[in-house]
């Protein structure tokens, strides 16, 4: 009985994804920060990076591997991304359809107001270890109600510039008494260490085609540079210019997809003086060249 109900409620939500998802991969919506995403068949494992977000699957399934932790997500869960961390993705459409499903960004000031109103207060009960940047948990009633209005909301224009704001609200108030409550206070925690890593990334992905400094992302975290460069791996499982390489590569990815640039051209906009360089290096993450990734 309680299989058929939650049967019953996915199908719910593919209907309410469907006509808002015209093609493969993400699709903006009406309502900022939110997006539909589908998946018309099988995506091999590859590399991937999410900014702060909420993914909730209707119809299908994602693996997300993470250093040596492997995350499985699909219509019975949904993915918390606390931090925009690089790592690694694989897409299983459902035998009847494609997977489907929606992303609702991570607004963190709306989530700190959310920790405050809610008498959450900062540091208290907060695990001192640094907090996982991408965790998992199951899409019970709550929650999925709260999806679903959300989908409701993008179908009537009206509703989504009246109510729109207050369903991603009610969204991240449901997250917050959820079992993954603590990364999300921990990202709101100004003197947590999640929290300053947090601030120095989104300096990083704010800056990042330009020469990395450290000592600048340090002080965005407010630490001495060994202290911040500890914490940032242990945060990302990468060091600084890792991850900086990484990021660099993911949005020439982007861009060689989406825009159609040339190789140049888009070594240039992420932030690289040699073209043969970038080559050397873009072959070497994603095992093809820009050029093959270009004409695919």
């Amino acid at each position: 009985m309680l299989l058929t109900r939650h049967l019953d409620a996915n199908a719910t939500l593919v209907s309410l994804i469907e006509p808002l998802s015209a093609r493969d991969g993400f699709a903006p919506t009406a309502l900022p920060g939110v997006q539909v995403l589908r998946a018309a068949r099988d995506v091999a494992r590859g590399p991937q990076i999410y900014e702060p977000s909420l993914v909730i699957i209707a119809q299908g399934s994602k693996l997300a591997y993470l250093g040596p932790r492997i995350l499985e997500y699909g219509a019975g869960h949904y993915l918390i991304q606390a931090l925009p961390v690089p790592f690694e993705c694989e897409t299983f459409a459902a035998p009847n359809g494609p997977m489907l499903g929606v992303s609702m960004a991570i607004d963190r000031v709306m989530l700190g107001e959310l920790v405050m109103a809610m008498g959450l207060v900062p540091g208290r009960h907060i695990p001192a270890q640094t907090s996982e940047s991408m965790t998992s948990a199951v899409l019970d009633d709550a929650m999925r109600g709260c999806v679903e209005r959300l989908l409701r909301c993008l179908h009537d224009p009206l509703e989504c510039q009246i109510m729109g704001q207050a369903r991603l609200r009610e969204l991240l108030f449901v997250a917050l008494r959820g079992p993954q409550a603590d990364v999300l206070r921990a990202l709101v925690e100004q003197q947590g260490q999640f929290a300053r890593i947090a601030a120095s990334l989104s300096h990083l992905h704010a800056h990042y085609t330009e020469p990395l400094n450290v000592e600048t992302l340090a002080s965005c975290a407010n630490m001495s540079a060994s202290t911040f460069h500890e914490h940032f791996k242990r945060s990302t499982l990468l060091s600084p210019v890792q991850y900086l390489k990484r990021l660099r590569l993911l949005r020439a990815q982007q861009l060689l997809v989406s825009e159609g640039l040339g190789v140049a051209q888009v070594a240039h906009r992420v932030g690289y003086q040699s073209t043969s360089q970038f080559s050397r290096e873009y072959k070497r993450y994603f095992e093809r060249s820009p050029g093959e990734e270009r004409a695919a």
